[in-house]
């Protein structure tokens, strides 16, 4: 009431008063039921307001963080029918009204949200994009699912999943539906930049929807994918020169590091040099951009760190669930995750990049520069 204590009515009356409560009620928690009696508030000036409680919204029986608990032990092979004894190990004898029957409604009501989040409006300005493909371990009506997932950060820095969809593993034509289905959905001006990993299937579809974005790998896959080439006894050596490369301060650094890797191991593991200088333009793309955002846009960890829980711990629910089911569960946990996320570092340059001031090595080159140059 605090907010509204200077807010007055013409005869000099209080604007905003409390009516009351309404009648209590019992809200499940993660420390078993809380009754709460939420205040009434309501204005006495024109039309009669209801202000309603952000904590405890009208006609809610559990916690948000319990909601989110219940996909996540879906996944992990908990069934319908079990559900509700699973919890009360978590939250006590108290957490009741978690039937098979609720938690069958509230599987159809999630996955209602599902289809209609998947055709919402995604209109804003998408600067970066990241994309990986998901392979969740868990096998529904017709194999192992692929969860094709991008997220993107708009122009106030803030980082959002664009699509959370089905695909038939990481081939062009899956990606190309994905990314064509959001240049219709509003995202028609080209991201400035898309991080992936090495599925060609996503370049090529990148490539003929979106011919302006610029392309930088992953190195966190490519580092993977160049140690799998190489002996154990080297690895450790052929990583450090790896992350010589990527953490260089410039780029001049990082193709002088680039080239000594070349060197050091060619001669012994051409298949591994091979697999790392393919790439090359595109594993140093980071180099043109803010230095405040290349933590950020040299890696897809952003996902990785997101599905983690997904793609290592789903073991035992294979072949107990439909593929719908699983993509919902999945969209689900993710955007539980996503509530947790801070604006990218240094979004006050994403401004820039917008423009297209011109970087050299994560610095503004100036008229001086070039002048100089």
């Amino acid at each position: 009431m605090t907010k509204f204590d200077g807010h007055k009515t013409a005869d000099g009356r209080q604007r905003v008063v409390r009516s009351g409560h309404h009648r209590e009620r019992e809200v499940i928690t993660g420390v078993g039921k809380v009754s709460v009696e939420v205040p009434k508030i309501r204005s006495r000036e024109g039309t009669p307001e209801c202000f309603q409680s952000l904590v405890v919204p009208p006609c809610i029986r559990r916690t948000a963080t319990l909601d989110a608990a219940i996909p996540w032990l879906y996944l992990k092979g908990v069934s319908s029918g079990q559900m509700q004894s699973a919890l009360e190990a978590i939250v006590g004898p108290e957490a009741k009204g978690l039937s098979a029957n609720v938690v069958g409604r509230l599987k159809r009501q999630w996955e209602a949200e599902y289809k209609q989040w998947c055709t919402r409006a995604v209109s804003d300005e998408w600067v970066y994009i990241w994309a990986d493909g998901i392979y969740s371990g868990l096998r529904g009506d017709d194999g192992r699912l692929c969860c094709l997932v991008i997220i993107g950060v708009n122009s106030r820095g803030q980082k959002h999943f664009l699509a959370i969809e089905d695909g038939v593993r990481e081939s062009k034509q899956s990606w190309r539906e994905v990314l064509l289905s959001l240049k219709q959905r509003g995202l028609d001006q080209p991201p400035k930049l898309a991080i992936g990993d090495g599925a060609l299937g996503f370049w090529a579809a990148v490539e003929e929807v979106y011919p302006e974005t610029d392309v930088q790998r992953c190195w966190m896959h490519k580092t993977g994918n160049v140690l799998n080439y190489l002996p154990k006894s080297v690895q450790e050596k052929a990583k450090q020169g790896l992350h010589d490369i990527w953490m260089a301060e410039d780029r001049a650094d990082a193709e002088q590091a680039f080239d000594n890797f070349e060197e050091r191991f060619g001669a012994k593991y051409p298949e591994a040099v091979a697999c790392l200088s393919k790439d090359r333009d595109a594993l140093l793309a980071f180099y043109d951009f803010p230095a405040e955002h290349w933590t950020h846009i040299r890696t897809t960890n952003v996902i990785e760190s997101s599905f983690a829980t997904i793609r290592h711990g789903t073991r035992q629910a294979k072949g107990c669930v439909t593929r719908n089911a699983m993509l919902t569960m999945i969209c689900k946990m993710g955007l539980c995750a996503e509530d947790s996320w801070r604006k990218l570092r240094g979004f006050r340059h994403l401004a820039k990049v917008i423009k297209g001031v011109k970087l050299k090595d994560g610095i503004e080159v100036t008229e001086d520069d070039k002048a100089a140059a």
